[in-house]
């Protein structure tokens, strides 16, 4: 490119930042990218962030209380049950829930031995469903309390959000859940939080769906 046209090119360019309606334009675009970047800074400050959660609900374990073959189980997951249901044999035991509820686990090897207390089969109440999460104490354990609202998403459904509340903060850390932060090298422990939501509104929710919350401080 010639002396002459670097020239022109630049006159150019000057000619288009004296025109009034191009400064306004670039103004008012680098004021709306510093108002975005300060609401997001803003926003980010108030929330607390857990990656590691998941849909649970407390499981309820059936076992054998005599050792024996597993001769048949007479439940799949998925499927609810009431109480006093017929879930597998052992020998020529009947194992049985005692409440209701929805099977989340079964044993499935037919002819197997199976050992006095092994767990043939879980179930789980689903209005007990809850988002538990396991929140280092380094990354804003301090401000999450119950009762503060929380948004999250679900793996299984991208991007929607879902909202709770949360139900529960541990008084005490994860047993062995314990990593070392490089900076100071000293153990940081993950408590769990638990969050509840409306399990008629979200239906579609399951147990054991990963997902990701956000608690509004």
């Amino acid at each position: 490119m010639s002396q002459e046209q670097v020239t022109n090119r630049t006159d150019h360019v000057i000619g288009i930042w004296n025109r009034p309606s191009v400064r306004i334009g670039i103004i008012v675009a680098v004021i709306a990218l510093i108002a975005g970047v300060a609401v997001w800074i803003r926003i980010e400050n108030s929330r607390v962030y857990i990656e590691k959660s998941v849909i649970t609900a407390p499981a309820i374990e059936l076992s054998p209380q005599t050792s024996g073959t597993l001769e048949e189980v007479y439940v799949q997951n998925g499927d609810v049950v009431n109480g006093n249901t017929i879930v597998a044999r052992v020998g020529n035991e009947l194992v049985k829930t005692k409440t209701s509820g929805q099977i989340v686990y079964t044993l499935d090897t037919i002819g197997a031995l199976v050992n006095r207390g092994t767990v043939v089969a879980r179930l789980i109440h689903p209005q007990d469903l809850r988002v538990d999460g396991q929140l280092q104490e380094n990354k804003g354990l301090s401000d999450v309390r119950v009762g503060q609202t929380a948004i999250f998403t679900v793996d299984a459904f991208g991007s929607k959000k879902f909202t709770g509340v949360v139900d529960e903060v541990a008084n005490t850390s994860r047993s062995g859940d314990v990593v070392f932060s490089i900076s100071d090298k000293r153990a940081q422990q993950d408590f769990d939080v638990k969050v509840r939501f409306d399990v008629n509104a979200y239906p579609e929710l399951k147990n054991g769906m990963s997902a990701k919350v956000w608690v509004q401080k």
